[in-house]
């Protein structure tokens, strides 16, 4: 992703600035996607894997990436403290 673009883009609604997931925030993820234990903001099932994202820094919500654009939409985020075993800060 442009580092100019991830320098502006931030959370739609806590302003926070993202960053790109990891890759054991990733995976940690698409296991929880996998085993349809993901929802949405919005309480609906997440069913499509990730395969890039971005959180906010705080680590409190996802946004994923569809064909290089990052979708930001409040009600599409997925929460991270829904994860029993998203991975603890490195």
């Amino acid at each position: 992703m442009d580092k100019r673009l991830l320098d502006i883009l931030c959370c739609p609604v806590s302003k926070t600035p993202v960053r790109p997931l990891n890759a054991g925030e990733l995976n940690a993820v698409n296991r929880a996607i996998e085993g349809g234990q993901a929802l949405n903001v919005a309480g609906a099932a997440v069913h499509n894997r990730l395969a890039e994202g971005l959180i906010t820094v705080d680590r409190k919500v996802i946004y994923r990436i569809e064909d290089g654009i990052p979708v930001m939409l409040p009600e599409e985020g997925i929460g991270t403290t829904q994860f029993t075993d998203f991975p603890a800060v490195s």
